[in-house]
């Protein structure tokens, strides 16, 4: 039976609601964040209350801000609370009780990642608190936070959302405790869960709530988790709690089935309530085995796929790379289904993804009253996320690449949201006029990457339709729009802003995209590259590569070529960045070593040595935990993945990263031995590690010279820059973005 073709879905208009009563009390300076700045605008209360873990900063780039500025443009009364002490309730009754919910978040990074390192460590700072202090937030804010809220007033709805709620909505490993945990609704006792960016969500949750209406009632809202007794009458359930179906799949008998009808799949979606004189029988739920969905009739709006239950899934780790495929085959918000997990007796339900904002909606959240700058009451204090993005331009959301590793999709979407060139560029004019000692340079017009603008599907219907976890692997998909002629006009536009001297692209580039579009590579190399580009080819080893979705290393040539010529043609000497990642799921120490033969063969000296790191719900997280890879379709037979998972294996992994490193030249020296490849060590240009420290040859010393401190020799070597300690994106491989995350 063939399935109808989804539709494009519209969603109400952003800005459309009419706006609640409070709007008269206008816009405030700063939300406030005492009740001395409340009583200074004239409230006597807020009806809602934001809960974070960052320090208020009052920019688009700081989800809490962002969030605040949208609701009070909607017409509540919008407080902060920032940074609290969690140790006690105190500090959340600070503001008084929300007249409509507690909005909690742990702030623009997981709060986990952003005190933990790769290797567990604790770091030690934290680049969203006033001079980057640590300790200021708890581990698993968001579930402290909430259990707090709750504390101080019980009868207030508690609302969770931002990156580390988002990552957490269903059932997820748990890399700091090693153990599979259930969705982060239980343990926060919180009343519902809004993921991604949740403008949509909570714009028509916070009207709803301000009609009266329970937000226990508010069910059908797209972008939100929550807790149900079970699935309602009328619904069509796709089983999906096994992947081991057998060859022949007999219809599985209603259990709501009754007398003759008993077991008969065409007649089974009705309870037999004839001894119901005139009541209408009640629809009960349909059940359908996953591999007959094709060959079942169900409409999409009232089917959910049933997902392993938390229970099974926390044993069975196979079943758990399961679970984590099939949501990832979710998240298409044209074509995506209702997501159903058992928890116990309790049924966890996840609608499906918020629908994408227009171009013009984007603007609208961005031409917000955003003061751009910390709250006062951090007077000369530094808060260095801030000082990172305070110049720079957050053009486009969403991303499309599909790594494995990252969790910018998990949250995100796919769908590229992009600002219009005029709001860009009003912007851009904004910080002129605006940062305190702004010198004319901006630090990035970018976003999760440099170059996906206005890049999305040529055709609605197809776009609502895919299923494909990455528009660009294995291959760039023929429906994917590569012309970069919108970014690559911005950046001319931008330039000449009078008063702007110097437009930096920091945000990480797909260049295997960008080689699809010379001109776009030619304006970028000639105008926007300050002496180094930063790009992320991971890997040398396709071993590896197809693990993290990633294309291989043919294109990073293609696109080195371009890079060289139009450095020269420019008259600049210009160099390329690599990132890489080691211990990734699947790579092989043998994989490692011939990367780090690439790294010396074409002279490069890595120093900020990236390691994967396990975020929440990610792909290759699935991979590190079941030793399977959720790329493809599961079996138990299926064969096992190699997991640098000890502490020794990721060490070995790292040092081949930093070969030219003495401190790991023993360790190497060992392991070189143990793999049978003695041959590598010497003091020859073909060999990694010399035998020892003191005979290391006049040959190993003169291509350390060659390289240099910044890794020039040949035009191709680079030394990684600081990619500023503790500011890794949630998903990354434990890897910084060179500027904080502008998740929420």
């Amino acid at each position: 039976m063939s399935r109808p073709l989804a539709k494009p879905i519209a969603a109400p208009p952003l800005f459309g609601y009419p706006r609640y009563w409070a709007e008269c009390y206008g816009t405030a300076p700063y939300l406030p964040m005492s009740r001395k700045e409340m009583d200074a605008l004239g409230w006597d209360s807020c009806d809602i209350i934001i809960v974070c873990g960052d320090a208020y900063v009052d920019h688009p780039s700081f989800g809490m801000a962002v969030i605040g500025r949208f609701l009070e443009a909607q017409g509540f009364r919008v407080g902060i609370i920032a940074q609290p002490d969690w140790r006690s309730a105190e500090a959340f009754a600070a503001l008084g009780k929300p007249n409509l919910f507690f909005a909690v978040s742990a702030g623009n990074m997981d709060s986990m990642i952003n005190r933990y390192t790769a290797d567990l460590k604790v770091r030690n700072d934290d680049a969203y608190t006033p001079d980057g202090e640590p300790g200021k937030r708890p581990d698993r804010a968001v579930t402290v936070y909430a259990q707090r809220c709750k504390e101080a007033f019980r009868e207030v709805p508690v609302v969770l959302g931002g990156i580390e709620a988002s990552l957490r909505r269903i059932a997820h490993y748990d890399y700091w405790s090693d153990e599979v945990r259930r969705s982060v609704l239980f343990d926060a006792t919180a009343d519902i869960l809004l993921y991604g960016n949740a403008e949509r969500a909570i714009a028509e949750l916070a009207h709803e709530v301000a009609l009266g209406k329970d937000i226990r009632d508010l069910q059908d809202i797209r972008g939100t988790a929550f807790i149900r007794s079970e699935v309602p009458a009328g619904w069509t359930e796709i089983d999906s709690t096994r992947i081991d179906w057998p060859q022949h799949i007999d219809a599985i008998p209603n259990p709501y089935a009754m007398g003759e009808d008993e077991g008969n799949p065409a007649t089974c979606s009705k309870a037999d309530n004839s001894a119901q004189d005139d009541e209408v029988a009640e629809e009960v739920v349909r059940i359908i085995p996953m591999p007959l969905q094709g060959k079942s009739d169900w409409q999409l709006e009232k089917t959910c796929v049933r997902l392993p239950s938390f229970e099974k899934v926390s044993k069975d780790a196979v079943l758990y790379s399961h679970a984590s495929r099939v949501l990832h085959q979710e998240s298409n918000p044209y074509n995506a289904r209702v997501l159903v997990q058992k928890h116990g007796n309790r049924e966890l339900w996840v609608n499906p993804p918020p629908i994408p904002l227009s171009t013009e909606e984007m603007d609208g959240v961005f031409a917000l009253s955003y003061q751009r700058r910390p709250h006062p009451v951090y007077g000369d204090a530094k808060i260095p996320a801030y000082d990172m993005i305070k110049t720079s331009v957050n053009i486009m959301r969403g991303c499309f690449g599909g790594c494995t590793f990252c969790s910018i999709t998990e949250h995100e979407g796919r769908v590229i949201q992009s600002r219009s060139q005029e709001s860009v560029l009003k912007e851009i004019e904004e910080i002129r006029d605006k940062v305190p000692g702004f010198t004319g340079s901006i630090s990035d017009l970018g976003g999760p990457t440099a170059n996906m603008y206005f890049l999305n599907c040529k055709d609605a219907v197809i776009h609502a339709n895919c299923r494909r976890l990455s528009c660009v692997f294995p291959t760039i998909c023929k429906n994917l729009v590569t012309d970069h002629s919108p970014t690559t006009e911005l950046y001319r536009k931008a330039r000449q802003i009078p008063g702007i001297k110097r437009i930096a692209i920091a945000s990480g580039l797909r260049y295997d995209l960008a080689v699809r579009d010379p001109e776009y590579v030619k304006e970028l190399v000639t105008h926007h590259v300050g002496g180094y580009l930063k790009i992320a080819p991971e890997h040398s080893e396709m071993n590896t590569l197809e693990k993290m979705m990633k294309p291989g290393m043919d294109t990073y040539y293609d696109f080195k070529r371009m890079f060289d010529k139009f450095s020269k043609e420019a008259g600049k000497e210009q160099y390329l960045i690599p990132y890489f990642i080691a211990a990734h799921p699947g790579c092989e120490d043998e994989d490692m070593l011939n990367l780090s033969l690439w790294l010396k063969k074409n002279k490069f000296r890595v120093d900020q040595v990236q390691t994967f790191y396990p975020s929440p719900m990610s792909l290759a997280t699935a991979m590190y935990h079941s030793e399977r890879n959720p790329l493809h379709k599961l079996s138990y037979k299926s064969g096992k993945l190699y997991i640098p998972r000890k502490l020794e294996q990721r060490r070995l992994q790292k040092a081949f990263l930093r070969y030219h490193d003495p401190k790991n030249w023993a360790f190497l020296r060992k392991s070189l031995l143990d793999m049978g490849r003695k041959d590598l060590i010497g003091d020859g240009p073909n060999q990694l590690v010399p035998w020892d420290e003191k005979s290391a040859g006049k040959q190993y010393g003169s291509y350390q010279k060659a390289i240099g401190s910044q890794g020039r020799s040949g035009g191709d070597g680079a030394r990684s820059s600081d990619r500023r300690k503790g500011k890794q994106t949630a998903g990354r491989g434990g890897r910084g973005s060179g500027k904080p995350t502008r998740r929420r």
